[in-house]
């Protein structure tokens, strides 16, 4: 019986990263037999590749400049007075819901280098309660507002869970980290009034 000829497939051409597959002898060390290996061997890219390459470097470093400056960063306060006063009242009613310890407002409005408008601080006996909170903040406002945060972080070792929107950062701290980072203290210049 005859063998069929084998096909050879051909390589795709196209694309700058295109590459052929070539079988390379080598000698392994200690014996005399040589075994074969597949090597990848890059093709040459043309001059329009090289132009595109060139621009698309261009292109990326742009967006970079502007994802990293700090209009980027943050998008600007938008709510009306009217709307972060619920907002407040929401993030306030979420942290009583799950009975916050010290609940803190630090009206942060008349201070010129301030992140938002204000910080709504509060505390917890242990990290499942500052979870629980942190929690419970987020599902009143939504309810209530319709808000979700622009960014939340913490929730992974529940000792100081930071909830942000925009106008308003909620801080949720364990009693201790909340005593250590004393942020009340660096935020001296502001108006606080404290929530029994």
């Amino acid at each position: 019986m005859a063998k069929k000829p084998v096909k050879k497939s051909a390589t795709k051409k196209g694309g700058p990263t295109s590459k052929t597959r070539k079988s390379k002898a080598v000698k392994k060390a200690g014996s005399g037999k040589k075994t074969t290996r597949s090597v990848s061997v890059k093709k040459p890219i043309s001059e329009k590749e090289r132009a595109q390459r060139a621009a698309n470097l261009i292109a990326n470093t742009e967006k970079k400049k502007t994802v990293r400056g700090r209009k980027a960063d943050r998008p600007e306060r938008s709510l009306t007075d009217k709307q972060t006063s619920s907002l407040l009242d929401a993030i306030v009613e979420g942290m009583q819901e799950k009975k916050a310890r010290n609940i803190a407002i630090l009206d942060l409005r008349e201070i010129e280098t301030r992140v938002c408008d204000y910080f709504v601080i509060c505390d917890a006996e242990s990290k499942t309660h500052v979870d629980a909170i942190g929690g419970s903040v987020e599902e009143i406002v939504e309810k209530m507002t319709g808000d979700k945060p622009y960014h939340s972080e913490g929730y992974q070792n529940s000792e100081w869970i930071l909830i942000d929107y925009i106008n308003i950062v909620a801080h949720v701290f364990l009693r201790e980290v909340r005593e250590h980072y004393n942020i009340e203290a660096l935020w001296g210049d502001s108006k606080m009034t404290l929530i029994n």
